[in-house]
């Protein structure tokens, strides 16, 4: 009788080859994936995928609609890949999204703000209400060894309660007729758009500077180099005498800022008012988006107009095809499900013994 053994052995050192081959099986697998859904649900793939493309990249209007939503997509991917890269498993962007658009937004409501330094303080407030939000399970981790998975899960929900409590209760608008909206922010604490679209270019320009600022950190600063001893070993950090907790709060405190400048160019650039469901959920999928960038926060700029142009079509889809909403996030969970097997497969190699 035969006995046949597997093996799962981290691999030494992932070769090019090994990383293409296991990016397509992934992508090939993922597509298969999507495919079987719609053909359960009665839709022919190839009128999908049409009706996807057009809503998302086949007008002007589609396509400025799609740079839109990756604005905070690409804020929060750059930040979450710089805390993966030491990983830190920040699960809590959408929090840190919503305590930025709290803070800049009580900023432009309630402060009296000089117009000409109005648009700066707000981001400024958004990155403070971010970082410190984020602060809060780094410290837990850095300190106590508390699972940051758990901590920064649990803080969205809190973010957004505080939102919640807010909206309804002692910032709600006198003007709105009793929905759970604050009044207007002042037309000086609004962001320009690019005329004809919603594109708030201040906060895309920080999106793609930070992308450049923080790619070049983490390949050619020594910073950069302790976070990715950090992310493949914590033992080898430990021998190489660096700080571990210090790394773990820098990071969480780039990637909570960059969510809270999101929730500010939200707040500052789209909504002009604090309201429930202010975000749809932009910090969950920015997981996805980081890690179909590789972790790479100049790849994360591709894979944020990628994911958007995927939210542009759904939203298309649902009216045209009929579909739920609840099809989009189970579209992007099977991405999401395939990058993890994508990273195994480059991570880990199988080996079958007889």
């Amino acid at each position: 009788m035969v006995k046949i053994r597997i093996y799962v052995r981290r691999r030494v050192r992932t070769s090019l080859k090994v990383k293409i081959v296991s990016a397509s099986l992934s992508t090939l697998a993922a597509v298969v994936a999507i495919v079987l859904m719609f053909h359960v649900l009665g839709v022919d793939p190839l009128y999908a995928f049409n009706r996807i493309y057009m809503a998302s990249l086949g007008s002007y209007y589609g396509i400025s609609e799609t740079i839109t939503k990756s604005i905070p997509l690409l804020l929060c991917g750059v930040g979450l890949a710089v805390a993966y890269k030491a990983k830190v498993w920040n699960i809590g962007a959408e929090g840190q999204l919503l305590m930025g658009a709290i803070v800049s937004g009580g900023l432009a409501l309630f402060t009296p703000l000089p117009p000409q330094l109005a648009i700066p303080i707000i981001f400024l407030g958004g990155f403070i209400g971010g970082a410190l939000w984020a602060l809060i399970p780094a410290v837990l981790k850095a300190k106590f060894q508390v699972n940051e998975v758990i901590t920064t899960l649990m803080m969205n929900y809190i973010a957004e309660r505080i939102l919640l409590y807010l909206v309804y209760g002692p910032w709600r608008g006198k003007e709105v007729w009793g929905f759970p909206f604050t009044s207007r922010i002042p037309s000086y604490a609004r962001l320009p758009v690019v005329p004809g679209t919603r594109i708030h270019y201040p906060t895309l320009i920080i999106g793609l500077v930070s992308a450049v600022l923080l790619f070049f950190m983490l390949s050619r600063t020594t910073i950069g180099f302790k976070v990715r001893v950090i992310g493949e070993s914590i033992r080898a950090s430990n021998y190489a005498g660096i700080e571990y907790s210090k790394i773990v709060i820098l990071v969480m405190i780039i990637s909570g800022g960059l969510a809270g400048l999101a929730g500010a160019g939200e707040v500052a650039g789209i909504q002009h008012m604090l309201r429930k469901g202010i975000s749809p959920g932009y910090g969950f999928t920015a997981i996805i988006v980081a890690w179909l960038g590789n972790l790479n926060p100049l790849l994360v700029i591709a894979s944020s107009l990628l994911i958007a142009s995927i939210l542009v079509g759904g939203d298309a889809i649902q009216i045209s095809i009929g579909l739920s909403s609840a099809f989009i996030n189970l579209f992007n969970g099977t991405i999401l499900i395939f990058l993890l097997l994508n990273y195994f497969l480059s991570e880990y190699e199988i080996i079958v013994r007889r």
